[in-house]
Protein backbone atom coordinates (compact mmCIF):
# COMPACT_ATOMS: atom_id res chain seq x y z
CA UNK A 1 0.00 0.00 0.00
CA UNK A 2 1.39 3.26 -0.96
CA UNK A 3 1.64 5.83 1.69
CA UNK A 4 -1.85 7.59 2.51
CA UNK A 5 -1.92 11.84 2.52
CA UNK A 6 -4.81 13.35 4.70
CA UNK A 7 -5.17 17.06 4.27
CA UNK A 8 -6.73 19.76 6.51
CA UNK A 9 -7.61 23.41 6.02
CA UNK A 10 -4.64 24.36 7.54
CA UNK A 11 -1.83 21.43 6.60
CA UNK A 12 -0.89 18.16 5.08
CA UNK A 13 0.58 15.46 6.84
CA UNK A 14 3.01 13.30 5.29
CA UNK A 15 3.65 9.37 6.46
CA UNK A 16 7.00 9.59 4.68
CA UNK A 17 8.56 10.63 1.68
CA UNK A 18 6.65 10.08 -1.92
CA UNK A 19 8.71 9.05 -5.05
CA UNK A 20 6.24 8.41 -7.75
CA UNK A 21 8.61 6.96 -9.96
CA UNK A 22 11.19 4.95 -8.13
CA UNK A 23 7.93 3.54 -6.55
CA UNK A 24 6.26 2.99 -9.90
CA UNK A 25 5.96 -1.11 -10.41
CA UNK A 26 8.27 -2.28 -13.13
CA UNK A 27 6.01 -4.87 -15.47
CA UNK A 28 7.05 -7.73 -16.75
CA UNK A 29 7.53 -7.94 -20.82
CA UNK A 30 8.59 -10.15 -23.44
CA UNK A 31 12.42 -9.97 -24.63
CA UNK A 32 10.85 -9.26 -28.24
CA UNK A 33 8.57 -6.01 -26.94
CA UNK A 34 11.75 -4.94 -24.67
CA UNK A 35 13.87 -4.99 -28.09
CA UNK A 36 11.31 -2.99 -30.25
CA UNK A 37 11.01 -0.05 -27.86
CA UNK A 38 14.74 -0.02 -27.80
CA UNK A 39 14.89 0.46 -31.66
CA UNK A 40 11.51 2.85 -32.09
CA UNK A 41 12.06 6.18 -31.17
CA UNK A 42 9.87 6.95 -28.18
CA UNK A 43 8.62 9.99 -27.02
CA UNK A 44 7.46 10.60 -23.58
CA UNK A 45 6.19 13.79 -21.14
CA UNK A 46 7.87 15.03 -18.28
CA UNK A 47 5.98 17.42 -15.97
CA UNK A 48 8.50 17.90 -13.37
CA UNK A 49 9.85 21.22 -12.58
CA UNK A 50 12.85 21.75 -10.18
CA UNK A 51 11.78 22.30 -6.82
CA UNK A 52 8.20 20.44 -7.67
CA UNK A 53 9.11 17.30 -8.91
CA UNK A 54 12.55 16.78 -8.36
CA UNK A 55 15.30 18.68 -5.93
CA UNK A 56 18.38 16.48 -6.49
CA UNK A 57 20.55 16.54 -9.47
CA UNK A 58 21.14 12.93 -9.10
CA UNK A 59 18.04 11.98 -8.74
CA UNK A 60 17.67 13.60 -12.89
CA UNK A 61 20.38 11.41 -13.90
CA UNK A 62 19.20 8.47 -12.01
CA UNK A 63 15.44 8.89 -13.57
CA UNK A 64 16.97 9.39 -17.48
CA UNK A 65 19.48 6.90 -17.35
CA UNK A 66 16.75 4.38 -16.41
CA UNK A 67 14.69 5.66 -19.46
CA UNK A 68 17.79 5.54 -22.10
CA UNK A 69 18.82 1.77 -20.35
CA UNK A 70 15.11 1.27 -21.71
CA UNK A 71 14.75 2.25 -24.73
CA UNK A 72 13.05 6.01 -24.31
CA UNK A 73 14.58 8.13 -26.28
CA UNK A 74 13.38 12.04 -25.36
CA UNK A 75 11.05 13.59 -23.37
CA UNK A 76 9.26 16.96 -24.03
CA UNK A 77 9.98 18.71 -20.08
CA UNK A 78 8.47 21.21 -18.39
CA UNK A 79 10.47 24.23 -17.55
CA UNK A 80 7.73 26.01 -16.52
CA UNK A 81 4.02 25.86 -15.37
CA UNK A 82 1.54 27.62 -13.63
CA UNK A 83 2.13 31.29 -13.19
CA UNK A 84 5.68 31.14 -13.40
CA UNK A 85 7.66 34.13 -14.17
CA UNK A 86 10.65 34.33 -16.99
CA UNK A 87 13.37 35.28 -14.38
CA UNK A 88 12.01 31.66 -12.53
CA UNK A 89 11.98 30.17 -15.99
CA UNK A 90 15.51 30.83 -16.10
CA UNK A 91 16.55 29.91 -12.65
CA UNK A 92 14.32 26.23 -14.11
CA UNK A 93 16.28 26.12 -16.99
CA UNK A 94 19.45 26.66 -15.26
CA UNK A 95 18.90 23.73 -12.55
CA UNK A 96 17.97 21.22 -15.60
CA UNK A 97 21.23 22.44 -17.91
CA UNK A 98 23.52 22.09 -14.61
CA UNK A 99 23.28 18.63 -14.31
CA UNK A 100 23.32 17.48 -18.18
CA UNK A 101 26.49 20.33 -18.05
CA UNK A 102 27.95 17.70 -15.70
CA UNK A 103 26.82 14.62 -18.48
CA UNK A 104 26.83 16.12 -21.97
CA UNK A 105 27.74 13.08 -23.30
CA UNK A 106 24.43 11.65 -22.34
CA UNK A 107 21.46 14.74 -23.72
CA UNK A 108 21.27 16.19 -26.72
CA UNK A 109 19.07 19.65 -26.55
CA UNK A 110 16.21 19.34 -29.43
CA UNK A 111 15.83 22.06 -31.85
CA UNK A 112 15.27 20.22 -34.92
CA UNK A 113 13.51 16.52 -35.68
CA UNK A 114 17.03 15.42 -36.68
CA UNK A 115 17.86 16.13 -33.26
CA UNK A 116 16.09 13.29 -32.13
CA UNK A 117 17.10 11.08 -34.37
CA UNK A 118 20.46 11.75 -33.72
CA UNK A 119 19.78 11.29 -30.16
CA UNK A 120 18.23 7.68 -30.62
CA UNK A 121 21.12 6.91 -32.24
CA UNK A 122 23.55 7.74 -29.91
CA UNK A 123 21.17 6.58 -26.97
CA UNK A 124 21.14 10.16 -25.55
CA UNK A 125 18.73 11.45 -24.15
CA UNK A 126 16.68 13.78 -26.25
CA UNK A 127 15.36 17.23 -24.76
CA UNK A 128 12.35 18.94 -25.53
CA UNK A 129 11.43 22.27 -24.10
CA UNK A 130 8.12 22.69 -22.96
CA UNK A 131 5.98 25.54 -21.02
CA UNK A 132 2.78 24.88 -19.29
CA UNK A 133 2.01 28.64 -19.14
CA UNK A 134 2.20 31.70 -20.99
CA UNK A 135 3.17 34.19 -18.16
CA UNK A 136 6.91 33.64 -18.47
CA UNK A 137 6.01 36.16 -21.44
CA UNK A 138 6.19 38.75 -17.90
CA UNK A 139 3.60 40.43 -20.67
CA UNK A 140 6.09 41.46 -23.44
CA UNK A 141 5.31 39.33 -26.67
CA UNK A 142 8.83 40.20 -27.73
CA UNK A 143 10.13 37.62 -25.33
CA UNK A 144 8.73 34.92 -27.46
CA UNK A 145 11.67 35.22 -30.08
CA UNK A 146 13.92 34.58 -26.63
CA UNK A 147 11.86 31.30 -26.02
CA UNK A 148 12.55 30.16 -29.11
CA UNK A 149 16.05 30.56 -29.38
CA UNK A 150 16.14 28.91 -25.71
CA UNK A 151 14.46 25.99 -27.43
CA UNK A 152 11.08 25.99 -26.11
CA UNK A 153 9.31 24.15 -28.85
CA UNK A 154 5.46 24.50 -26.97
CA UNK A 155 3.66 25.85 -24.52
CA UNK A 156 0.08 25.80 -23.34
CA UNK A 157 -1.80 29.13 -22.67
CA UNK A 158 -3.51 28.54 -19.04
CA UNK A 159 -2.62 26.47 -16.30
CA UNK A 160 -5.67 25.32 -14.09
CA UNK A 161 -6.39 28.98 -13.43
CA UNK A 162 -7.88 32.24 -14.92
CA UNK A 163 -4.76 33.94 -16.51
CA UNK A 164 -4.81 36.80 -19.07
CA UNK A 165 -4.74 34.62 -22.00
CA UNK A 166 -7.94 32.69 -20.72
CA UNK A 167 -8.93 30.48 -18.50
CA UNK A 168 -7.41 27.01 -17.54
CA UNK A 169 -9.59 23.64 -16.94
CA UNK A 170 -10.07 23.98 -12.71
CA UNK A 171 -11.30 27.14 -13.31
CA UNK A 172 -13.84 26.00 -16.25
CA UNK A 173 -14.07 22.66 -14.14
CA UNK A 174 -15.89 25.56 -10.98
CA UNK A 175 -17.23 27.58 -13.84
CA UNK A 176 -15.58 30.12 -14.68
CA UNK A 177 -14.18 29.59 -17.75
CA UNK A 178 -14.06 33.21 -19.62
CA UNK A 179 -12.55 32.10 -23.16
CA UNK A 180 -9.71 33.22 -25.31
CA UNK A 181 -8.93 36.79 -24.44
CA UNK A 182 -7.52 39.06 -26.39
CA UNK A 183 -4.19 38.69 -24.94
CA UNK A 184 -4.13 35.41 -25.52
CA UNK A 185 -4.90 35.54 -29.01
CA UNK A 186 -1.53 37.63 -29.30
CA UNK A 187 -0.01 34.83 -27.54
CA UNK A 188 -1.38 32.08 -30.41
CA UNK A 189 -0.03 35.14 -33.24
CA UNK A 190 3.66 34.88 -31.46
CA UNK A 191 3.40 31.76 -30.94
CA UNK A 192 2.72 30.75 -34.67
CA UNK A 193 5.17 33.22 -35.36
CA UNK A 194 7.96 31.30 -34.32
CA UNK A 195 7.19 27.49 -34.79
CA UNK A 196 6.08 27.15 -31.16
CA UNK A 197 3.44 24.47 -30.37
CA UNK A 198 -0.10 25.21 -29.10
CA UNK A 199 -0.34 22.98 -26.23
CA UNK A 200 -4.46 23.17 -24.98
CA UNK A 201 -3.43 20.53 -22.43
CA UNK A 202 -4.97 21.96 -18.94
CA UNK A 203 -7.14 24.38 -20.81
CA UNK A 204 -10.61 25.00 -20.19
CA UNK A 205 -13.17 23.91 -22.63
CA UNK A 206 -13.87 27.60 -23.80
CA UNK A 207 -11.48 28.80 -24.10
CA UNK A 208 -9.77 25.92 -25.40
CA UNK A 209 -12.23 25.88 -28.43
CA UNK A 210 -11.80 29.18 -28.86
CA UNK A 211 -7.90 29.18 -29.57
CA UNK A 212 -9.05 26.31 -31.73
CA UNK A 213 -11.50 28.57 -33.49
CA UNK A 214 -9.00 31.06 -33.89
CA UNK A 215 -6.24 28.36 -35.47
CA UNK A 216 -8.34 27.61 -37.67
CA UNK A 217 -9.59 30.79 -38.97
CA UNK A 218 -6.36 32.32 -39.25
CA UNK A 219 -3.85 29.63 -39.22
CA UNK A 220 -5.56 26.58 -40.94
CA UNK A 221 -2.91 24.06 -41.85
CA UNK A 222 -1.23 24.51 -38.72
CA UNK A 223 -1.66 21.99 -35.87
CA UNK A 224 -2.54 21.74 -32.36
CA UNK A 225 -1.83 19.15 -29.66
CA UNK A 226 -2.55 18.29 -26.07
CA UNK A 227 0.48 16.95 -24.42
CA UNK A 228 -1.02 15.05 -21.79
CA UNK A 229 -4.77 14.65 -21.42
CA UNK A 230 -6.59 11.82 -20.19
CA UNK A 231 -9.44 10.90 -22.40
CA UNK A 232 -13.16 11.92 -20.52
CA UNK A 233 -14.73 9.32 -22.51
CA UNK A 234 -13.13 6.10 -21.25
CA UNK A 235 -14.02 6.71 -17.43
CA UNK A 236 -17.58 8.80 -17.97
CA UNK A 237 -19.52 5.66 -17.35
CA UNK A 238 -17.50 3.78 -14.67
CA UNK A 239 -19.98 2.84 -11.47
CA UNK A 240 -17.12 4.69 -9.70
CA UNK A 241 -16.88 7.26 -11.62
CA UNK A 242 -17.48 11.06 -9.97
CA UNK A 243 -20.65 13.22 -11.12
CA UNK A 244 -18.59 16.16 -12.85
CA UNK A 245 -15.16 13.40 -13.66
CA UNK A 246 -11.53 14.34 -12.81
CA UNK A 247 -11.34 17.92 -14.59
CA UNK A 248 -7.53 17.54 -16.27
CA UNK A 249 -9.90 15.01 -18.67
CA UNK A 250 -10.73 16.17 -21.89
CA UNK A 251 -13.78 15.59 -24.04
CA UNK A 252 -14.13 13.70 -27.11
CA UNK A 253 -15.22 16.74 -29.59
CA UNK A 254 -11.50 18.83 -28.37
CA UNK A 255 -9.71 15.70 -29.14
CA UNK A 256 -11.50 14.86 -32.72
CA UNK A 257 -10.91 18.86 -33.14
CA UNK A 258 -6.83 18.26 -32.21
CA UNK A 259 -6.55 15.54 -34.74
CA UNK A 260 -8.70 17.50 -37.74
CA UNK A 261 -6.34 20.19 -37.24
CA UNK A 262 -3.02 17.65 -37.93
CA UNK A 263 -1.92 17.34 -34.60
CA UNK A 264 -2.21 14.40 -32.13
CA UNK A 265 -3.68 13.65 -28.40
CA UNK A 266 -1.33 12.18 -25.77
CA UNK A 267 -3.37 10.19 -23.29
CA UNK A 268 -0.77 10.96 -19.70
CA UNK A 269 -0.39 7.49 -17.34
CA UNK A 270 -1.29 9.35 -14.11
CA UNK A 271 -3.42 7.30 -11.40
CA UNK A 272 -5.12 9.99 -9.73
CA UNK A 273 -6.52 11.40 -12.91
CA UNK A 274 -7.97 7.76 -13.89
CA UNK A 275 -11.64 8.88 -12.73
CA UNK A 276 -13.57 6.39 -10.63
CA UNK A 277 -10.73 4.28 -10.75
CA UNK A 278 -7.46 5.79 -8.89
CA UNK A 279 -4.88 2.75 -9.53
CA UNK A 280 -2.84 2.07 -7.17
CA UNK A 281 -0.64 1.02 -9.78
CA UNK A 282 -1.45 1.82 -13.17
CA UNK A 283 -1.42 -1.23 -15.49
CA UNK A 284 -0.19 -1.34 -18.63
CA UNK A 285 -3.86 -3.12 -19.72
CA UNK A 286 -5.00 0.27 -18.44
CA UNK A 287 -2.33 2.39 -20.42
CA UNK A 288 -3.13 0.43 -22.96
CA UNK A 289 -6.71 1.16 -22.91
CA UNK A 290 -5.99 4.87 -23.26
CA UNK A 291 -4.34 4.78 -26.58
CA UNK A 292 -6.51 2.39 -27.89
CA UNK A 293 -9.84 4.63 -26.37
CA UNK A 294 -7.84 7.77 -28.65
CA UNK A 295 -7.33 5.34 -31.30
CA UNK A 296 -10.45 4.32 -32.18
CA UNK A 297 -11.42 7.94 -31.71
CA UNK A 298 -9.47 9.87 -33.85
CA UNK A 299 -7.47 7.38 -35.83
CA UNK A 300 -3.84 6.21 -35.32
CA UNK A 301 -2.08 9.16 -37.19
CA UNK A 302 -3.01 11.09 -34.56
CA UNK A 303 -2.33 9.52 -30.69
CA UNK A 304 1.12 10.01 -28.84
CA UNK A 305 1.98 8.86 -25.62
CA UNK A 306 2.71 10.83 -22.04
CA UNK A 307 3.54 9.95 -18.43
CA UNK A 308 3.02 13.91 -17.04
CA UNK A 309 5.73 12.26 -14.67
CA UNK A 310 6.53 14.09 -11.82
CA UNK A 311 8.76 12.29 -9.61
CA UNK A 312 8.13 13.36 -6.00
CA UNK A 313 4.33 13.19 -4.94
CA UNK A 314 5.43 14.83 -0.96
CA UNK A 315 6.53 18.07 -3.24
CA UNK A 316 3.13 17.80 -5.72
CA UNK A 317 1.17 18.57 -2.00
CA UNK A 318 3.33 21.39 -1.14
CA UNK A 319 3.25 23.36 -4.37
CA UNK A 320 -0.37 22.66 -4.46
CA UNK A 321 -1.42 23.23 -1.03
CA UNK A 322 0.88 26.98 -1.54
CA UNK A 323 -0.87 27.60 -4.69
CA UNK A 324 -4.19 26.38 -2.90
CA UNK A 325 -6.54 28.69 -5.11
CA UNK A 326 -4.90 27.63 -8.44
CA UNK A 327 -5.88 23.85 -7.38
CA UNK A 328 -9.43 24.89 -5.32
CA UNK A 329 -10.53 21.06 -6.89
CA UNK A 330 -12.69 20.69 -3.59
CA UNK A 331 -10.24 17.95 -2.65
CA UNK A 332 -10.43 15.56 -5.63
CA UNK A 333 -6.20 15.53 -5.96
CA UNK A 334 -5.70 14.52 -2.58
CA UNK A 335 -8.58 12.02 -2.36
CA UNK A 336 -7.20 10.31 -5.28
CA UNK A 337 -3.54 10.36 -3.31
CA UNK A 338 -5.40 9.22 -0.38
CA UNK A 339 -7.11 6.08 -2.20
CA UNK A 340 -3.22 5.00 -3.36
CA UNK A 341 -3.40 6.84 -6.78
CA UNK A 342 0.02 8.55 -6.17
CA UNK A 343 2.17 7.35 -8.90
CA UNK A 344 1.49 7.20 -12.82
CA UNK A 345 3.17 4.57 -15.62
CA UNK A 346 6.68 5.51 -16.11
CA UNK A 347 7.49 4.71 -19.62
CA UNK A 348 11.12 3.04 -18.69
CA UNK A 349 9.15 0.78 -16.75
CA UNK A 350 6.00 -0.45 -18.34
CA UNK A 351 5.85 0.61 -22.07
CA UNK A 352 7.56 -2.77 -22.98
CA UNK A 353 4.27 -4.20 -21.47
CA UNK A 354 2.07 -1.83 -23.07
CA UNK A 355 3.87 -3.05 -26.28
CA UNK A 356 2.45 -6.38 -25.69
CA UNK A 357 -0.45 -5.67 -24.70
CA UNK A 358 -1.22 -3.31 -28.13
CA UNK A 359 0.04 -6.11 -29.99
CA UNK A 360 -2.57 -8.94 -28.96
CA UNK A 361 -4.96 -6.19 -29.68
CA UNK A 362 -3.55 -6.43 -33.52
CA UNK A 363 -1.63 -3.27 -33.38
CA UNK A 364 0.98 -3.46 -35.99
CA UNK A 365 5.08 -1.76 -35.17
CA UNK A 366 3.87 0.58 -37.56
CA UNK A 367 1.46 1.38 -35.76
CA UNK A 368 3.07 1.51 -32.68
CA UNK A 369 5.69 3.33 -34.12
CA UNK A 370 3.59 6.60 -35.18
CA UNK A 371 2.10 6.15 -31.77
CA UNK A 372 5.50 6.15 -29.54
CA UNK A 373 6.92 9.20 -31.55
CA UNK A 374 6.38 9.42 -35.08
CA UNK A 375 2.92 11.08 -35.15
CA UNK A 376 4.93 13.89 -32.88
CA UNK A 377 7.50 13.99 -34.84
CA UNK A 378 5.42 14.59 -37.98
CA UNK A 379 3.65 17.56 -36.06
CA UNK A 380 7.29 18.68 -34.83
CA UNK A 381 8.48 18.60 -38.37
CA UNK A 382 5.48 20.76 -39.76
CA UNK A 383 5.02 23.37 -37.00
CA UNK A 384 8.98 23.84 -36.06
CA UNK A 385 10.64 23.20 -39.25
CA UNK A 386 7.53 24.34 -41.81
CA UNK A 387 7.80 20.93 -43.72
CA UNK A 388 4.20 20.06 -45.23
CA UNK A 389 2.94 16.65 -43.54
CA UNK A 390 3.28 14.74 -46.67
CA UNK A 391 6.69 15.87 -47.34
CA UNK A 392 7.64 14.51 -44.11
CA UNK A 393 5.39 11.16 -44.21
CA UNK A 394 7.33 10.58 -47.90
CA UNK A 395 10.54 10.72 -46.74
CA UNK A 396 9.88 9.25 -42.92
CA UNK A 397 10.74 5.37 -44.05
CA UNK A 398 13.67 6.49 -45.34
CA UNK A 399 15.16 7.86 -42.62
CA UNK A 400 13.85 5.12 -40.22
CA UNK A 401 15.82 2.34 -42.08
CA UNK A 402 18.68 4.76 -42.44
CA UNK A 403 18.29 5.81 -39.27
CA UNK A 404 18.32 1.63 -37.93
CA UNK A 405 21.55 1.35 -39.85
CA UNK A 406 23.40 4.20 -38.81
CA UNK A 407 22.05 3.00 -34.94
CA UNK A 408 23.53 -0.60 -35.20
CA UNK A 409 26.21 0.53 -36.68
CA UNK A 410 27.02 3.00 -33.90
CA UNK A 411 26.39 0.14 -31.39
CA UNK A 412 28.52 -2.14 -33.11
CA UNK A 413 32.18 -0.13 -32.56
Amino acid sequence: MKTLLAISAIAITLGGALHASEESKTWDASEEAKQFVQDTIVLGMLASPYGTGWTDYDQLHTYFERARDNGITGHEMTLAAADMSFETLLEQHYHFRAPMAQQPENYLIVNETRDIEAAHIQGKTAVIWNSQTATILNGDLKKMALLKDMGIKSMILAYNDIFRTGSGQLAAYNGRDIGLTPWGKSVIDEMVRFGILLDLSHTGSKTANDAMDYMDENYPGVPYVYTHSVPAGLYANGPNATPKGCYRAIPDDEALRAAKSGGYVSPTFTEWMMDGVWPEDISPKQAADMIDYYVQLVGVDHVGIATDDMFSTELVVQFATANASMYDDGGYMIDAFNKGATGNGELAKILAAITDDLWARGYSNDDLAKIYGGNKMRVYAQVWEGKPPEQFLQEYPERLRLRQELRDGFYSR
